[in-house]
This record gives C-alpha cells, sequence and structure tokens, in this order.
C-alpha cells in the first residue's frame, strides 16, 4: 500500500515462474505466473519497429507496463487479448520514462479503461503536458494526468510477487525499470536493449545522457537477475552476469 501527494491509496496483490527462449516477442509471451510481455509492431520509412509492453495481474487489475504508439490501440488489445485479458480488466497503466514509442497511446488507454497512471516523478511533467517530450518532433501524444508519482524503491504486489520500481535514468529523465524479486525477472524499459536473444547496451542515438544511463546499467547489475525483458529487442534469457559484463565493458 501506498498514497500520492493527494493522499488516494493505491493498494495491488500476490503468486510464481514459465518461459524458456529469448528474441522478439510475438504477439505475447508468459514471463512469469500473471506477467506477460505483448509485443507492438509499427511500420516506419526505415524500416518495421516491433516494442515490448507488458501486463501485469494484480488484485485490482492488469497493469499494464508502457502501452506503446499512438494510433496502435488495436494491437495492444490484439495482443492482452492473446493472453487472456481485455481493456476491461485494466486498473493501472505505469509509464517507464516519456517517450512516445512507450507513452504515445496513454490518453486512448485512459479514455478506454479509466487507468489510473503512475510514473516516477521526474518524468510526470513530460506525461501530464507542463513539458513537451524532450525527443519529440513537435507533434506530441495528448498530454494525460498522473495519478501516481513512483519513487525508487517503492514495491507494489502483483500475482508474480512484489514488483520494484528501480530509478534508472539515463535514457531520459524519470526513467524506470521493474524488478520482481521473487522471480528474478527484471523488466528493463530502454535501460538496457536486446541483441538476438542476448543482453545489450542502451541506445547511444536515442539516450540524452549516456553517462547516467552507464550508471543504471551497473546499477541492474547488482540486482538477482535470471531473465530479462527489454522494451527494444524483447526477451533475454540473461540476468545479473550479462548485465554486469555489459557494464564493465562500457566503463572500460
Amino acid at each position: 500500500m501506498f498514497f500520492t501527494e493527494s493522499g488516494r491509496e493505491i493498494t495491488v496483490a500476490a503468486g510464481s515462474p514459465t518461459l524458456k527462449r529469448g528474441g522478439p516477442v510475438r504477439p505475447h509471451m508468459q514471463l512469469a505466473d500473471g506477467v506477460y510481455a505483448l509485443s507492438q509492431t509499427v511500420e516506419h520509412e526505415e524500416g518495421p519497429t516491433t516494442v515490448h509492453p507488458a501486463a501485469v495481474e494484480t488484485e485490482r487489475g492488469v497493469v499494464l507496463l508502457d502501452v506503446g504508439f499512438r494510433d496502435q490501440l488495436d494491437q495492444l488489445s490484439g495482443a492482452l487479448e492473446n493472453a487472456g485479458h481485455d481493456f476491461e480488466d485494466v486498473w493501472a497503466a505505469l509509464i517507464t520514462h516519456q517517450d512516445g514509442d512507450h507513452a504515445g497511446a496513454l490518453a486512448d488507454v485512459v479514455d478506454r479503461t479509466d487507468a489510473v497512471v503512475m510514473a516516477h516523478r521526474e518524468c510526470a511533467p513530460y506525461l501530464d503536458g507542463r513539458e513537451d517530450p524532450i525527443k519529440g518532433d513537435g507533434d506530441r501524444y495528448p498530454p494525460v494526468s498522473v495519478d501516481v508519482e513512483l519513487v525508487d524503491g517503492v514495491r507494489l504486489s502483483t500475482a508474480a510477487g512484489p514488483m520494484e520500481v528501480v530509478f534508472t535514468p539515463g535514457h531520459a529523465p524519470g526513467h524506470v525499470s521493474l524488478y520482481f524479486p521473487g522471480e528474478k525477472l527484471l523488466i528493463a524499459g530502454d535501460a538496457l536493449t536486446a541483441r538476438e536473444g542476448d543482453v545489450a547496451p542502451p541506445s547511444e542515438e536515442y539516450t540524452l545522457d549516456y553517462e547516467e544511463a552507464t550508471e543504471s546499467v551497473g546499477r541492474l547489475s547488482e540486482y538477482d537477475v535470471f531473465r530479462t525483458l527489454c522494451y527494444h529487442g524483447g526477451f533475454a534469457e540473461q540476468g545479473t552476469g550479462a548485465i554486469a559484463k555489459l557494464w564493465n565493458e562500457l566503463v572500460a
């Protein structure tokens, strides 16, 4: 249980493991009891881009971990249905950071589900319209109020046990990753990427502060992780050892 600054009480619930594969997720993959990797593919001039939001079951309902691109609600809905849920089950949306491929569909999701919106307090101004997204081209996604401003170390109860918010800035202000200690599962957001089933560094091209992002990789290497879901690249059956090796290479 925890509270927003307005005093609103937010409670969530508890659960166990599965899975042995790596690479992109299509169209969903069960990572642990009640935790699903979803996928969404969008065509660009340079070619298709596939991203990997996630969905987590709680007593209150499903929490979406990122919501994907604007105007792609049908793909998100289809992935949820493949995981055994629909928008009526959604209780909250937790956004890892401000980028449009993570938060673009947030207004549509809230309109459809009346979801509680959660984000780190340093990310909130970019979501609610006080600030424009840093990497936007001027055509920002519709602003949405943030109901719960998260801080590092907050834990939410889920069907897979506690889900811990890990502050991992660098790629963007207020970036967070999510860690399930009972499952030794990390949902990295953009703090890491994956390539052909292996964990890889954050994108240099799209990371605002690479030195800070490197420090965040080091921080993630301190967690007891067996499996990792990256928003770009998908699932990697790798954890602490691979992340620590990556960090050592980045600081060498």
